[in-house]
């Protein structure tokens, strides 16, 4: 018997010696001890640095990974440069070397070791530095650094040095995490180090007209010549500074024992009403989440601009439908919930973004829900009349969540919420992520009810503010409940796919209802059933495990109408199949005429009408009406009838079109399938019309990844054309004609570097062609072009003795009525002058510039000072009986905008010297783009 409890005596001694060996373990902090001078004449910083690593894994560290995030400035190759070219900024790319930043390592020591440490090639911005000796686990190191940093100019990512100061976020060597292997990560612009909790000392040292603040602690600032700063700080994850010379940069407010110390202003509020927003905000947080671990916060007005409320920042400061107050409480309530979260809870956010992201966002509705509920999405602007009466005026501002996260769905460019934030285009790591995630929050609580995601937000915010948190959000929340949580943590969290449920048919018995739902997408997840009456809900519950086709029994009640989701508590991809009327009508849903496009209202049919103007030369001043039911988000079935006037010719004219889109659901491949028929009526010569009618089909394949513009197409369509020719021309062109059009396209677009390249296949009755073209362009060092472009065309048969459907030189006939001329007929004049690069893409004009064999063709241009640039075009061509021919031009380009506003100004070709040649103006060429889809598409480029 004493054996026994012998045994049982030296169990718990080795547990308890076991908890308190890995207590003793994780309560040892990592530190970091710093002295810096600052030297403003060069905007150079001398560091030394005493890092202290404790080793808390399992593992024997061989070496140690050091984050030197300084470094990332360094040069245009650097991970850094490529990620903002992505994001179409070249602004570092082809940064002067005096606005470039650098690390500058002298020395790395141990204590124990004289010997300096070896440093392996670093990777720009991570520093691997090789042990002498292994670090067992639970053992510590302490390293010794000597370094000068080389502070870059804040246009890049706005940290670095301005007119006024500098602003200093990951300026020091961090070390990285090590959880079974290393975490190491480059600087992505992204702010999101992942760094061991920290006990900070900093010695500044820096010029006396300079003012320090940060968030660490100022324990001490001695004054002379230089001006020396003791800092200190207890477990951060990072320090910031920020060094003006702008005394009244800062305000700081006291609120119970926490500091809050901001530049984030607004000339509106008074410094007074700032302070009182500012503590009603922390005790909301603090009421949510808990108390903040450390007693000072610095609110630094660049996170919130690199983390802006989305629909506020955008505005334009002459127009604004939002109050000061309003502005002012919101954006500042996204800055601080921010740095209430990710200062204190250490995570990946590279890798495990989604909690911290939907715990900020979810706290965004809340606070809106609480102190701004009748504030609508597009402000004062839905209290217009004419304007209140539409979907969009009516929107909540908590609506605009689902509201873009439903705009990405339609247009299948959403990411899984586990896609690596490094991985994530920039639409969806700024703003749909964000929505995605707190959204599914707010499913959550309303599905599991009792406060239950309130109560894990606050467990998931205490039990992480530790070394290596193991209580992650998902276990939390599923200790919690006994419901079933599998499709949250699996389908919503780690893949796009959509809900999507409909009522199909609602049978009306005695004392109750059998609703039939289907669920039209592959993804099942609980859903919500309403009775509605005059707009008040009368019943909700909820259901689950509904996969295909099933029926549901609910008791009568005073309602007349049964909807899903009413309360949209759930992100869903359609909400206009979600109901139905219990009362019998001719129409489910009446019809709707509105001017100008609104938003889905699932209660209607719309129809949109709106009043516009174009301009042909032949037509005159175009006044037209398009009649369409398409709304913001894209239908699957759209139509657009466009009735026009010509006030030149007096004539009737316009288009109608019918287009079917489908994001397939199943192939991963296709992002996107089109297909549809439309026709056109235009005058294309002076008094001449043409019908053109045309059934098509297209395929856009998915990009690898939505962080590049690269994309892969195939297009089939066949065009009937009906033209009127002039009775009295010797012309033999044909009035009637189809052809069957077939293209292949592939492109890779960057700001730096662009490549195209397009197969084209046509077949008619009396032709056949096939024809390549590939374009490429290259923004060079000193922010000049190379634009080069190749084509290659060829006649597989031409039984035709016109040269109507011959390639050209400088301006082809457009036969399919593709480009938009605005004088498509004239060879005189200045609307003659205009040019599309198309087929042999020259500028010059010659007597004989067409090939009914072949045409063989290259264009280029360099780029000599900013928007001006030197081109030149070669080519050869064969027409049947003739010899081949050779032509070749040159001159100046002025390259404003490419694609949208370009002149040329001819100076030698085949011609001659072209300069000194009769009617020179007349032999100027310019491209000129009008079109908003092709201005849209050029400013969202890096965006989505």
């Amino acid at each position: 018997m004493k054996k026994h409890h012998t045994h049982i005596f030296l169990i718990y001694t080795v547990l308890l010696f076991f908890l308190l060996w890995n207590l003793v373990s994780f309560s040892q902090t990592q530190s970091t001890k710093i002295i810096a001078s600052l030297h403003a004449e060069n905007h150079t910083l001398e560091i030394s640095q005493k890092i202290v690593f404790y080793n808390y894994s399992k593992d024997t560290l061989q070496n140690i990974v050091l984050h030197n995030w300084m470094n990332s400035y360094s040069h245009k190759k650097a991970p850094l440069s490529k990620r903002l070219i992505e994001d179409y900024d070249k602004t570092l790319y082809f940064a002067k070397e005096k606005d470039r930043g650098y690390s500058k390592i002298t020395s790395i020591h141990s204590t124990k070791d004289t010997i300096p440490f070896i440093v392996e090639k670093p990777t720009t911005d991570i520093l691997r530095v090789v042990l002498k000796k292994p670090l067992i686990p639970k053992d510590s190191i302490t390293l010794l650094a000597k370094y000068t940093i080389k502070i870059p100019n804040n246009k890049f990512t706005k940290y670095g040095t301005h007119k006024d100061g500098y602003d200093l976020r990951y300026w020091y060597l961090s070390p990285a995490v090590y959880q079974n292997n290393w975490q190491e990560m480059s600087n992505f612009n992204m702010d999101d180090m992942y760094s061991y909790p920290t006990n900070f000392e900093v010695e500044f040292q820096l010029p006396k007209e300079f003012l320090l603040e940060s968030n660490l602690h100022i324990l001490s600032k001695k004054e002379g010549e230089t001006n020396t700063y003791l800092l200190k700080g207890k477990k951060r994850l990072e320090t910031t500074i920020t060094l003006s010379k702008n005394k009244e940069e800062f305000n700081s407010y006291d609120i119970d024992d926490l500091r809050i110390v901001t530049n984030f202003k607004n000339k509106k509020i008074e410094n007074s009403l700032a302070k009182t927003i500012t503590n009603r905000q922390i005790n909301f947080l603090k009421s949510y989440l808990g108390k903040y671990p450390h007693a000072k916060i610095l609110a630094d007005k660049i996170i919130y601009d690199k983390n802006p409320v989305y629909g506020l920042n955008q505005l334009p400061s002459f127009f604004n439908p939002f109050d000061a107050l309003f502005k002012y409480d919101i954006q500042l309530f996204k800055l601080l919930s921010n740095l209430y979260i990710n200062t204190a809870v250490l995570t990946n956010k590279r890798n495990n973004y989604w909690a911290n992201d939907g715990i900020q966002t979810y706290l965004m509705l809340k606070y809106i829900e609480k102190y701004y509920p009748e504030k609508k999405a597009i402000g004062k602007i839905s209290k217009i009349w004419g304007i209140r009466s539409y979907k969009i005026a009516q929107l909540d501002f908590n609506d605009k969540y689902p509201f873009v996260y439903q705009f990405s769905m339609r247009k299948n460019l959403d990411q899984a919420l586990n896609t690596p934030a490094d991985s994530l285009s920039t639409f969806n790591r700024k703003i749909v992520n964000k929505y995605k995630a707190g959204l599914g929050l707010v499913y959550l609580n309303d599905y599991l009810g009792a406060n239950i995601i309130d109560q894990s937000m606050q467990d998931y915010y205490a039990k992480n503010l530790q070394i290596q948190p193991t209580n992650t959000f998902k276990k939390i929340i599923q200790s919690k409940t006994t419901k079933n949580l599998s499709w949250f943590f699996g389908d919503y969290i780690h893949t796009n796919k959509k809900i999507d449920y409909t009522i199909k048919k609602v049978k009306t018995l005695k004392d109750s209802l059998l609703i039939e739902i289907q669920n039209k997408s592959n993804f099942t997840a609980p859903i919500s059933i309403y009775g509605i009456k005059d707009k008040k809900i009368k019943y909700k519950k909820w259901f689950t495990n509904i996969t295909d086709f099933t029926t549901i029994k609910i008791p009568k009640g005073d309602f007349n109408r049964i909807s899903l989701n009413y309360e949209a508590k759930y992100p869903e991809i359609n909400l206009n199949n979600n109901w139905k009327n219990l009362n019998s009508s001719l129409f489910n849903r009446p019809l709707q005429l509105r001017f100008m496009k609104d938003i889905d209202n699932p209660y209607y049919n719309q129809l949109f009408y709106n009043f516009d103007y174009a301009y042909n030369y032949y037509d005159g001043v175009i006044l037209g009406t398009l009649l369409t039911n398409k709304t913001v988000f894209k239908k699957k079935w759209q139509f657009a009838i466009h009735p026009t006037y010509g006030l030149k010719n007096n004539k009737i004219s316009g288009s109608l079109g019918l287009k079917y889109t489908l994001y397939p659901k199943n192939y991963k491949n296709i992002q996107k399938l089109v297909s549809g028929i439309n026709f056109k009526s235009y005058d294309y010569a002076k008094g001449l019309s043409y019908q053109r009618f045309t059934p098509y089909i297209a395929i856009n394949f998915k990009r690898k990844s939505l962080r590049n513009a690269n994309g892969r197409y195939v297009s089939a369509r066949y065009l009937i054309v009906n033209k009127e020719v002039n009775q009295n021309s010797n012309l033999l062109d044909p009035n009637k004609y189809a052809i069957l059009n077939i293209q292949y396209g592939k492109y890779k677009n960057s700001i730096i570097k662009n490549t195209a390249l397009n197969f084209d296949f046509q077949l008619a009755k009396k032709i056949s062609k096939l024809s390549f073209k590939a374009q490429y362009r290259k923004t060079r060092k000193n922010n000049t072009q190379i634009d080069l472009r190749v084509f290659a065309g060829t006649f597989l048969f031409n039984n035709t003795t016109t040269d109507f459907y011959d390639y050209s030189l400088n301006r082809p006939s457009d036969y399919f009525f593709d480009y938009k001329y605005f004088g498509r007929s004239e060879s005189t004049g200045f609307l003659s002058q205009q040019i599309i690069i198309a087929e042999g893409g020259f500028k010059s004009i010659f007597d004989k510039n067409t090939a009914n064999q072949w045409m063989l063709t290259s264009n280029g241009s360099i780029g000599i000072w900013r928007w001006i640039e030197v081109y030149g075009d070669v080519g050869v061509y064969k027409n049947n009986g003739f010899d081949m021919q050779f032509k070749y031009d040159s001159g100046i380009r002025l390259n404003f905008v490419q694609n949208f506003f370009e002149v040329y100004f001819p100076i030698q070709s085949s011609n001659g010297f072209e300069i000194k040649q009769d009617k020179y103006p007349e032999k100027i060429r310019f491209v000129v783009t009008l079109s908003l889809n092709k201005i849209y598409s050029f400013v969202r480029r890096g965006f989505y």
